[in-house]
């Protein structure tokens, strides 16, 4: 990560899917920026208000695991509530639980330009470790 920012987030090509590596200082940053990838996939970043905080929970067999199920229950929310998202706070975070709030707002057609589908975050690529400079991880997801 040499020379990258503290905290961040990329897309990466996968055939027929995308992925996303993101890193951060500590692992609730980390989660923050996969979220942060995720919606770039979606949403034009930038266009998306924090008008409302809606509750987000997730548990999981451990770390690499309660990743794709945060990713994949944001991912709920968009598709059953068309609610964007463009931040997160997280308030706990163990290696099998997370329970956090995400901002943002319903879908706007005159404001939100939305991008692309996401299906679903995949188990395919997942990794998540420690770094040097904190917290990395790749995850795939199918579009």
């Amino acid at each position: 990560m040499s020379g990258q920012a503290v905290a961040g987030f990329e897309l990466f090509a996968v055939t027929a899917d995308q992925g996303i590596r993101a890193w951060g200082q500590t692992l609730p940053e980390l989660f923050r920026q996969a979220a942060r990838g995720l919606f770039s996939l979606i949403v034009e970043a930038g266009t998306v208000e924090n008008r409302e905080w809606v509750p987000v929970s997730a548990t999981a067999g451990d770390r690499e695991t309660l990743l794709v199920a945060w990713l994949n229950e944001l991912l709920y929310l968009y598709e059953t509530r068309a609610l964007v998202m463009g931040e997160w706070r997280i308030r706990r975070l163990e290696d099998t639980a997370l329970e956090a709030e995400a901002g943002g707002e319903a879908v706007d057609a005159a404001r939100h330009a939305l991008l692309g589908h996401v299906k679903a975050v995949t188990y395919h690529g997942l990794a998540l470790y420690p770094t040097e400079r904190g917290w990395e991880a790749r995850v795939v997801v199918d579009v």
